[in-house]
């Protein structure tokens, strides 16, 4: 079996692994069957690509969109593995080449989606092709309680059994209960070895404020971040397009996505994305998991999300090369009602739509909290954490007040009006505006009406949906959204339980300052000057920029500035591959001409054997002619030279079996020396 640190760091130009890698990278390569739950940006795919060029056969890997697959597929290429997917968005052409690679056994790794798993056809082609390993990525869709389901994720179980081969899961989104289903549905209920590898994403900002002129709010978000790469989640199609559009008019380069658009148009703008420094894509969750772009530096929800799995997943695409990246959430009562209806209105069984209310739930205490957000959110998915001191929260502690006494006044009107009445009337009755609605109904005559006039109509809002957010009321579908009472309301309502709430929650959001320069004022003319090399590299290539290499790796050259083709080999993410393929390039553009390498010494380029093979080069141009200068010239291949800087035999019967007698007798000697000075 092949070791794993040259392939980590010839192919996929890693020094070492990330936290937690190593281990999965094992029990995988081991052939256990293997549950990987792992933050977003963590390295999963590492996790089932290094196994896979180190076991015997073809790693199915299992995906669920098209964007995703080809990305990671692109990626691999350029890295030098033989990599394909299978997919409805293929040309004949291309399918055709992936079934040849596969059939003559020199495919790695194949993806292929879900739903081609109902083919019976495709199952009988992976029992011919040899497979050696199950990877399922996003496995969290096969649980129905998570946020995500794809009813095809259930298939994967029996591809399990029918090809008899180990299966290792990954996702970054997956509570317990999730985790219990994916153990049930894809390993049969017999546990696998399982690896949590925590939630905590640190370079992420996390920021909620409430809705305020939201698309203001938006726009001066984006405003302090100009120039850099970020998503819009919006809850509808209408709202991308409109945001967008409002976007571009404040000078931006932004574009929308949803899943009504044409599959050529969806296309253009996953290119461009991917492509293109510093684009906005303002989207509906159809532009979810499909994005891998490394250097997204900003997620914002211009809608709240349906669940804290979703939120987590969604601003996850930012920030995936480890620099700092910042959220905001948006939020509003219209939105905490629309998600409720949802689930009510909804086809799920009664225990579903208990769950999901539940989800939602977390969700919104993770808006209202009071305290650290990164703590609130963790400790959703069981893990403890102090302050982060990356979040709103933290840069600024709520402003808080005890709630309890208009919290009362409010359910007291809810109560004397029987539930029939949305939250506008009711702020009505405790301020006591004599509408007509009002008077028709003789609500001025309540006991609650007028009670409340120490708040205005704002913090009436505030207060409500602060309730809604605490479960205290729910909006009834069947009565056309009238607020009813939950059980949590009781305690308060009988003086048993007080409640405390924010006082800042309506208030504008705070501007921040942009993400800092991730380089000095020094180095950032040549950063620029090696992305616009990247970039036109990737023009030609057709591939997106970050194939060639991410902005961390870009920015280490800017700071490290290596002049020769093995310093350049030392930077993060620079692999044999790439170096081969690009390193020239980049070298001229921070040190001018680039030394001209024979392509075995650049196979060594950042190792010891490569100054090796320097030495026994120097030595044997010395030594061509014989020691006195008058010998017929004999030379050893540079692949000859290759060998023995590896492979560095301790005497001179070692070195005669890679580069035979005759040249043996004229360097043996020498190269001796040096390899034994070499250590």
């Amino acid at each position: 079996m092949l070791d794993a640190a040259p392939l980590l760091r010839d192919v996929f130009g890693f020094d070492a692994f990330r936290p937690g890698q190593e281990e999965i990278v094992d029990a995988v390569v081991a052939g256990e069957n293997v549950l990987a739950i792992m933050p977003t940006g963590g390295g999963k795919s590492l996790c089932f690509q290094l196994p896979a060029l180190l076991k015997d056969g073809v790693t199915v890997v299992i995906s669920p969109l098209i964007a995703l697959m080809r990305d990671q597929v692109r990626g691999l290429q350029e890295a030098g593995v033989e990599a394909g997917a299978l997919t409805s968005g293929n040309t004949q052409d291309e399918n055709d080449a992936v079934l040849a690679a596969l059939n003559e056994g020199r495919l790695k790794l194949l993806y292929i989606a879900p739903e081609r798993l109902a083919s019976t056809a495709a199952v009988s082609m992976l029992r011919r092709a040899g497979v050696g390993l199950i990877a399922v990525d996003e496995a969290h869709c096969v649980s129905q309680w998570g946020h995500d389901f794809r009813p095809d994720y259930l298939r994967i179980g029996e591809l399990r059994r029918a090809l008899g081969v180990p299966l290792a899961a990954f996702t970054a989104t997956a509570d317990a209960e999730t985790r219990q289903e994916i153990i049930e549905k894809l390993f049969d209920g017999e546990a696998p070895r399982s690896f949590l590898r925590g939630f905590d994403r640190p370079n992420i900002h996390l920021a909620f404020t409430a809705k305020d002129s939201p698309r203001k709010q938006i726009l001066d978000f984006a405003g302090n971040r100009r120039g850099q790469s970020g998503i819009v989640y919006c809850g509808t199609r209408n709202k991308t397009e409109a945001l967008a559009a409002a976007l571009r008019e404040d000078g931006h380069n932004a574009c929308h996505y949803h899943g009504g658009m044409e599959a050529e148009d969806r296309r253009h703008v996953e290119t461009r994305f991917s492509q293109e420094d510093g684009l906005i894509v303002v989207a509906t969750v159809a532009f979810g998991m499909g994005i891998d772009k490394p250097d997204i530096r900003w997620v914002a929800h211009a809608d709240l999300p349906k669940s804290i799995e979703a939120y987590y997943q969604e601003i996850g695409r930012a920030g995936r090369d480890g620099g700092p990246a910042e959220t905001l959430t948006l939020y509003g009562a219209d939105d905490i009602r629309l998600r409720r209806s949802q689930i009510d209105e909804g086809l799920a069984p009664p225990e579903r739509r208990a769950a999901d209310h539940a989800r939602l739930n977390s969700l919104l205490g993770l808006a209202e909290a009071l305290t650290c957000r990164r703590q609130t959110l963790l400790s959703y998915f069981g893990e403890e954490s102090v302050q982060c001191g990356k979040c709103d929260l933290c840069d600024a502690p709520a402003d808080t007040f005890d709630g309890t006494t208009p919290v009362r006044m409010a359910l007291s009107a809810i109560l004397r009006t029987e539930e029939w009445f949305g939250s506008g009337h009711l702020i009505d009755i405790l301020l006591g505006n004599a509408t007509d609605k009002v008077l028709a109904r003789r609500h001025d005559q309540l006991k609650t009406y007028g009670v409340g006039t120490e708040y205005s109509r704002p913090q009436w809002q505030a207060i409500f949906r602060q309730m809604m957010g605490h479960d205290l009321v729910r909006p009834d579908p069947e009565r056309h959204g009238a607020l009813r009472l939950g059980e949590a309301a009781l305690p308060i309502l009988r003086g048993e339980a007080s409640i405390t709430l924010r006082k800042d929650s309506i208030r504008k959001a705070a501007r921040r300052p942009a993400v800092r320069a991730r380089v000095s004022d020094e180095d950032a003319p040549l950063l620029s000057a090696l992305k616009a090399k990247r970039r036109a590299l990737a023009e030609n290539a057709r591939v997106p920029a970050y194939v060639i290499f991410p902005d961390r790796t870009l920015i280490e050259m800017a700071e490290a500035r290596p002049v020769t083709l093995d310093e350049m080999a030392r930077i993060n993410g620079v692999g044999a591959k790439k170096l081969e393929r690009y390193g020239a390039e980049f070298l001229s553009v921070i040190a001018g001409e680039a030394e001209v390498m024979h392509p075995q010494r650049m196979k060594l380029a950042g190792r010891t054997a490569g100054s090796v093979y320097d030495q026994l080069l120097e030595v044997q141009a010395e030594l061509s002619r014989g020691s006195e200068g008058i010998d017929k010239p004999l030379s050893c291949s540079a692949a000859q030279l290759a060998k023995v800087a590896q492979l560095r035999p301790g005497d001179q019967q070692g070195l005669l079996r890679v580069i035979g007698e005759r040249r043996t007798q004229r360097f043996g000697d020498a190269f001796m020396d040096v390899l034994l000075n070499a250590g």
